[in-house]
């Protein structure tokens, strides 16, 4: 109980600042946490929804298959393995050093005073807008019960704060979440799951859609303004895929299946916008970077593009990273961490991006012109 009230006090005194320049994209490296200064903080915490692209231990004591809290994840980290499905940084954590924010931590170990007043991660890997995404792995913590967590740490401190207090503060919070893969990978595409016979392509995007527009409105009702929601990468060039693929290259069945689900968002987002008072929803297109990335990967420093810089089997994609394994040795030249897992030199490029970059992958403004806007409450 004291650390919410810590974490609601400071959330109420901190200003927003001016963004600092964090350099050219394309020649970002992966930092260990601490590698950048921090300055003031641009909004005063960030709430974290997702899966294994953003997860940064929530599932370490879950009772999963989806886990990355052992080496060689962390590798490159300061604090080495911490449940990140990265050698070091995540989008998100890139994200928050740009805003002048700290990392994160995690909703399962957060305990109290200055690791909870700048926010808190829900993410969870395997994790689907639907709850039935994932169960291949047991235990993960679905979208919907990710939001019960939030929930029930506003419960918390809004009974000894008040709910005016606590709205004012979360409006100017930064409420980013990255859904959607697993209810494709860990779901539609699995032959232990009846959906693709139930749904086409379309229809599974439409029933996506539907369900996520009822979870972010959740949020926008507990409280949530600012919000940044990613789309879907180029999941059929990941090294899972590639393993599949007898050529060997991107999978265009794949591509294209997850194109529907991108374009409902990002009207779906626009939707929310025109009907929930005082909301900005941006859209982060996580696919337009990660295309420019696998077209021009010389233009970042990158060599290999088709294959993890972990795991076993062809292309190192039909399974992530085993315990203790040797991965490769020239990290910063990989896309790909594992099967399924970008390294956190695209994490960081990804971050910057979306913090900084112009509208072809931020619309209708970037995470930094968001942060800046000043949101009214009632």
């Amino acid at each position: 109980m004291k650390s919410f009230l810590v974490l609601v006090v400071v959330v109420l005194v901190v200003n927003v600042c001016v963004a600092q320049d964090y350099g050219d994209v394309t020649t970002a490296t992966p930092p260990s946490n601490g590698g950048v200064s921090r300055t003031k903080e641009l909004v005063p915490a960030m709430f974290v929804f997702g899966d294994s692209l953003i997860d940064n231990g929530n599932n370490n004591n879950l009772p999963s298959f989806a886990k990355a809290n052992y080496f060689p994840y962390g590798i490159d980290f300061n604090d080495g393995p911490t449940g990140r499905f990265s050698n070091a940084y995540t989008i998100v954590d890139a994200i928050a050093e740009s805003l002048g924010l700290p990392l994160i931590p995690a909703y399962s170990e957060a305990r109290g005073g200055d690791q909870v007043r700048y926010g808190v991660n829900y993410a969870s890997a395997a994790a689907g807008i639907l709850d039935v995404t994932g169960r291949n792995f047991v235990g993960r913590i679905p979208f919907n019960q990710q939001v019960r967590n939030f929930e029930n740490t506003l419960n918390q401190i809004t009974a000894n704060l008040g709910a005016d207090d606590v709205g004012r503060s979360l409006a100017q919070c930064l409420f980013f979440v990255g859904m959607g893969s697993n209810d494709y990978l860990n779901n539609y595409l699995m032959p232990n799951y009846p959906t693709r016979n139930q749904y086409n392509g379309q229809q599974f995007a439409n029933l996506l859609v539907q369900q996520y527009t009822t979870q972010l409105t959740r949020l926008y009702n507990l409280g949530g303004r600012k919000f940044a929601i990613a789309g879907l990468g180029m999941m059929g060039c990941i090294p899972s895929i590639l393993a599949q693929s007898p050529t060997g290259k991107c999978s265009d069945v794949v591509n294209n299946l997850i194109q529907p689900f991108n374009a409902n968002v990002k009207t779906m987002l626009s939707n929310l916008n025109s009907k929930l008072p005082g909301s900005k929803f941006i859209y982060v297109d996580i696919a337009s970077m990660f295309r420019d990335i696998l077209t021009r990967p010389a233009t970042y420093g990158f060599k290999v593009i088709d294959r993890g810089c972990c795991g076993i089997g062809r292309n190192q994609g039909q399974i992530t990273c085993l315990p203790f394994q040797t991965p490769c040795m020239n990290r910063d030249e990989y896309v790909f961490w594992d099967a399924f897992h970008p390294t956190s030199h695209v994490n960081v490029i990804l971050g910057r991006k979306a913090f900084n970059g112009g509208s072809d992958v931020a619309y209708p403004m970037n995470i930094q012109q968001l942060a800046a806007l000043d949101i009214e409450t009632n």
